[in-house]
């Protein structure tokens, strides 16, 4: 079992930045590909970035790309997404999603994760 923990979320107007961290209680922490998804209300959740295991793969939804940046850090079993620019509509509640892999894939699919946080809300005004 994973635990996974989001933080960070917040008001921001347009423009301002957010970081958001995500802690994951497990040891093999190295072995999971992870992401993030985002799910405003009324909407489906959707993808916004991935990263490999290593850290050496990464992956951005067009909408993001830019302005996000998504990494890792295996000695504190933590992912971040850096956000930058925001916009109103990165207003959504953000997910960390975990996989455990025995390769360097990306996955992008909210099924192909089986280990999903709580959520963090992220609000920006315009």
């Amino acid at each position: 079992q994973v635990q996974l923990v989001e933080s960070g979320g917040g008001l921001v107007q347009a423009g301002g930045s957010l970081r958001l961290s995500c802690a994951a209680a497990v040891r093999t922490f190295s072995r999971y590909a992870m992401a993030w998804f985002r799910q405003a209300p009324g909407k489906e959740r959707d993808f916004v970035a991935a990263i490999s295991t290593s850290g050496d793969s990464i992956y951005y939804a067009d909408c993001v790309k830019g302005r996000f940046t998504i990494a890792r850090d295996n000695a504190k079993n933590t992912v971040y997404l850096q956000m930058n620019s925001l916009k109103p509509e990165d207003t959504a509640v953000y997910y960390c999603a975990a996989k455990y892999l025995t390769g360097t894939f990306i996955l992008i699919m909210t099924g192909q994760y089986n280990y999903w946080g709580q959520g963090t809300q992220v609000a920006v005004s315009s």
